[in-house]
C-alpha cells in the first residue's frame, strides 16, 4: 500500500475540561486541495494550527511522507501558512516581505531576487516590488502573504479562513486565483473554512467539521448527494427539513406520512440504521415543483412569500402542521404566473432525490 503524502491520524486536542478536537483521522493526497469546513468552534482550525506545529496535540500524530512532525518546531516544518489577517511587516516593502521566508534561511541574493519576481507574477502582482503594505488593497495584500507563503516553494500550504476579511466580490476574485494557482503549483494545500460556497468552489475533497470530529469526508458534489448526517445534510446546500413518521424502514430506504396525511414510498435513509419512529425529511429547495392545488399532493400548504433573486425566484410554503418549505423555482417557471402570496400549491418531488434521516 502507497504511503499517503500527508496524514494526520488519531489527532486529539484537550484544554482542560474542553475536548476541542476528538480523535480527527484523514489521509491527505500530494498536490490535492482538501478543505475543512465547519461552523465556529468545530475544531478545524485548531487541527491546522497542531499541523503547523503551533499547538501540541494531546494525544495522535502527524506524518509528512511517512515522517512524524510532532517533534519538529513550526518552523523548520517547512510549511506555508497564510492567515486571515495578512500578517504583513508594515514597515517592509512588498518584495522584502516576499523575501523574507528566504532571507531567514540564507538564501543567496540572486535567488532571492529571482524567486521574488516568480512569486509576485505567480499572484499578478509583477512591478509592485517596491509598493508599501499600507498603499494596497485588502485583495492585494492579501495576494503579498500568498506569495510570501510560496515564495520557498513549501510541499504543503496552509490556509486559515484567508478571505473572510474581504467584500464577497474581491473574496470570488481571489477564490478564483488561488484555484489558479493551485493548478498551477501543484502545492498540496489545507484550507479551513466555514463558508460552503468557498469550500465547493475551491476544494478537491472536504472534510466536514462538527462538535470537534469530522463528519464526512469528500467531494463537493457526495457531500451533497449523499449526506452521511443530518448535519452534513444541513450544512451543505440550502435544506428543508420535515419531520415525518415512519411507515416501513428495511434501513435503505423508508415510507414516511408527511403531515397532512401523504405516504411518500422509497425515500432513501442516510447515516442511520432501522428501527426509528420518528424521520426527518431532507428536501433540497431547488428539487420541489409547485403546481395549483388538486387536493392530491404530497404536501400541499399556502404561499407565505414570493421573493425575487435574479436567476431563480424563492417561494416560502406553509404546509398544515409543519414548517414553512423554502423552494427555488427558475425566472420564467410556468407556475410563477399564477402564484401569489395566500394561494393554495402542492409541492411536488423526486422520493429518490429526497433523504431521511431517523430521529
Amino acid at each position: 500500500m502507497t504511503e499517503p503524502f500527508l496524514s494526520i491520524r488519531g489527532i486529539r486536542k484537550v484544554y482542560g475540561a474542553v475536548t476541542a478536537v476528538k480523535n480527527v483521522s484523514l489521509d491527505i493526497a500530494e498536490g490535492e486541495f482538501m478543505t475543512f469546513l465547519g461552523p465556529s468552534g468545530s475544531g478545524k482550525s485548531t487541527t491546522l494550527y497542531i499541523l503547523a506545529g503551533f499547538q501540541d496535540p494531546s494525544a495522535g500524530d502527524i506524518l509528512l511522507k511517512g515522517r512524524s512532525l510532532l517533534s519538529t518546531p513550526s518552523h523548520k516544518r517547512n510549511i506555508g501558512m497564510v492567515f486571515q489577517r495578512y500578517t504583513l511587516f508594515p514597515h517592509l516593502s512588498v518584495g522584502e516581505n516576499v523575501a523574507f521566508p528566504l532571507r531567514v534561511r540564507r538564501r543567496p541574493q540572486a535567488e532571492i531576487a529571482e524567486r521574488v519576481k516568480a512569486a509576485l507574477k505567480l499572484v499578478r502582482l509583477d512591478g509592485l516590488e517596491d509598493r508599501m503594505p499600507a498603499l494596497m488593497s485588502g485583495g492585494q495584500q492579501q495576494r503579498v502573504a500568498l506569495a510570501r507563503a510560496l515564495v520557498y516553494q513549501p510541499p504543503v500550504l496552509l490556509m486559515d479562513e484567508p478571505l473572510s476579511a474581504l467584500d464577497k466580490k474581491l473574496r470570488e476574485e481571489i477564490q478564483f486565483e488561488i484555484r489558479r494557482i493551485h493548478q498551477e503549483t501543484g502545492v498540496t494545500i489545507l484550507y479551513v473554512t466555514h463558508d460552503q460556497e468557498e469550500a465547493l468552489r475551491l476544494s478537491d475533497r472536504i472534510a466536514v467539521f462538527s462538535q470537534g470530529e469530522i463528519d464526512q469526508i469528500g467531494t463537493g458534489q457526495e457531500l451533497y448527494a449523499e449526506p452521511a448526517t443530518r448535519f452534513v445534510a444541513g450544512f451543505i446546500g440550502d435544506s428543508n427539513f420535515v419531520e415525518a413518521d415512519v411507515v416501513y424502514s428495511d434501513g435503505k430506504h423508508a415510507s414516511l406520512k408527511l403531515p397532512g396525511g401523504a405516504v411518500i414510498e422509497g425515500v432513501p435513509l442516510h447515516g442511520v440504521e432501522a428501527g426509528g419512529v420518528k424521520a426527518s425529511l431532507m428536501l433540497r429547495p431547488e428539487r420541489i415543483d409547485l403546481k395549483p392545488s388538486s387536493g392530491a399532493g404530497a404536501i400541499a400548504g399556502e404561499v407565505r412569500d414570493i421573493t425575487f433573486l435574479g436567476n431563480n425566484i424563492h417561494v416560502l410554503v406553509a404546509p398544515a402542521g409543519a414548517e414553512p418549505i423554502s423552494v427555488r423555482l427558475p425566472f420564467g417557471h410556468a407556475a410563477l404566473a399564477k402564484l401569489a402570496p395566500g394561494a393554495m400549491v402542492e409541492m411536488k418531488f423526486n422520493a429518490s432525490e429526497a433523504r431521511a434521516f431517523m430521529s
